[in-house]
C-alpha cells in the first residue's frame, strides 16, 4: 500500500554541497565584480588548456598576462555558470563548455574589452 504512506521528508541540499553561506555568496559576488581575466573550472585538464591558450592570447595581445583561476563552486555559481571550463573577461561570462584555442581567445577577449 505505497499510494497511502506517508511521503518522507526530503531534505534540500544546495547544488554545491551547502557551502552557499550567505558570507560565501556574498564575496563570491564581490569577487565577480572584480576587473580581470578568470579561467572558471576544477582545475582539471580542460581548464588548464583554456587558461594556457588565455595565457598565449593576452601575451599575443599585450595586455596583463595575469588569470585568475577560480575552482570554489560557489564562485563559478555566482556567473551562472553550470558548465566548465568557462573564460571571463571583466566580470563578464565569454565563453563556457569549451576549450578555446589561442585565436579564438585572443577574438573573443579583443571584443570584450572593445565593448567595455
Amino acid at each position: 500500500m505505497g499510494l497511502f504512506s506517508k511521503k518522507k521528508n526530503e531534505t534540500k541540499s544546495c547544488c554545491c554541497g551547502g557551502s552557499c553561506t550567505p558570507e560565501a555568496m556574498k564575496q563570491a559576488e564581490a569577487a565577480k565584480a572584480a576587473p580581470g581575466v578568470k579561467v572558471l573550472g576544477s582545475g582539471c585538464a580542460k581548464c588548464n588548456a583554456l587558461e594556457k591558450a588565455t595565457r598565449e592570447a593576452l601575451a599575443e595581445l599585450g595586455m596583463d598576462t595575469t588569470i585568475d583561476h577560480v575552482t570554489d563552486f560557489a564562485q563559478i555559481a555566482a556567473y551562472g555558470v553550470m558548465t566548465t571550463p568557462a573564460l571571463v573577461v571583466d566580470g563578464k561570462v565569454v565563453s563556457y563548455g569549451k576549450v578555446l584555442g589561442k585565436d579564438e581567445a585572443k577574438t573573443i577577449i579583443q571584443k570584450a574589452r572593445a565593448d567595455t
